[in-house]
């Protein structure tokens, strides 16, 4: 079953658009949040990071960034690959995504960004806004596409889609350079998406969605990061010590609704277990 918008009469005169979720193997969802810059002991360090949701979901106890600064793990995040970038100067990437392999199988996809101006915008920064955070707008095929970049939308967009069951089986969701931790800490982040998850973790639509919550890279050398599966198929209150990293969220996702892969890291990534 592809996935479609269709629209469903309310009254005579209102509409809204629902959306068919495409066969899947184990979630129908997949929610990517990101945070910034935080040792994996530090997190865990956090109550609601480290107790209430590991409590909730399935802890990956070996997940690792794949190197310093940021950008490049976020690039790679959805291209299976730094792109040989070393730093958090803008690029502009000639290279394919998981935005490919997800549109090739009629699978839904957006991202929401914190403070973007929306509007396909390529700006550094906007605000609390930060390009180097939103990997989508860094690839030319994406940049330049207006259907494409369309589905780069403010996060307020969110609560509307919510409302319309038109949130997307593919979400990458980035908090602003507040909420992220990045300019404030780990404590501060971890107040915003508790307030920011818990509300979505009781909502029907998201019943069958795997969340994704990490960061993008450590404050050490190590980069080992915290990771969090909650929802779903998630197991709640385990651990697992499999050895993953950014690469993995691609291998997760092809697996699940069979896409294949993009031949860069992903395709010898270990795709993540659930229980």
């Amino acid at each position: 079953m592809l996935l479609n918008f269709v629209s469903a009469a309310i009254a005579t005169t209102a509409a809204i658009s629902t959306l068919v979720l495409a066969e899947s193997t184990t979630f129908d969802r997949f929610f990517v949040i990101v945070l910034e810059n935080t040792n994996y002991s530090d997190a865990m360090a956090d109550t609601y990071l480290g107790t209430t949701l590991a409590e909730k979901g399935r802890l990956l106890t070996s997940y690792s960034a794949i190197r310093h600064p940021s950008q490049p793990n976020y690039l790679a995040m959805i291209s299976g690959s730094t792109q040989g970038n070393k730093n958090d100067k803008n690029v502009n990437v000639n290279s394919n995504t998981i935005v490919d392999l997800l549109e090739t199988g009629g699978i839904s996809w957006g991202s929401y960004q914190e403070s973007y101006p929306g509007r396909c915008s390529t700006a550094t920064s906007s605000g609390t806004y930060r390009r180097k955070h939103n990997p989508f707008i860094s690839f030319t095929n994406i940049a330049k596409d207006p259907a494409r970049c369309a589905k780069i939308v403010p996060a307020t967009q969110l609560n509307k889609d919510i409302a319309k069951n038109s949130v997307p089986s593919y979400v990458f969701y980035t908090p602003d350079m507040n909420n992220d931790g990045h300019d404030t800490d780990v404590s501060y982040a971890s107040n915003w998406l508790e307030g920011f998850l818990e509300p979505l973790l009781t909502k029907p639509i998201f019943s069958n969605t795997v969340f994704l919550i990490t960061f993008d890279e450590d404050a050490s050398d190590s980069n080992q990061v915290y990771a969090m599966l909650v929802g779903g198929p998630a197991a709640p209150g385990t651990t697992d010590s499999n050895s993953y990293n950014h690469y993995s969220q691609l291998a997760t996702v092809e697996a699940n609704w069979n896409l294949g892969n993009l031949g860069q890291g992903d395709a010898s990534a270990s795709a993540f277990t659930f229980a």
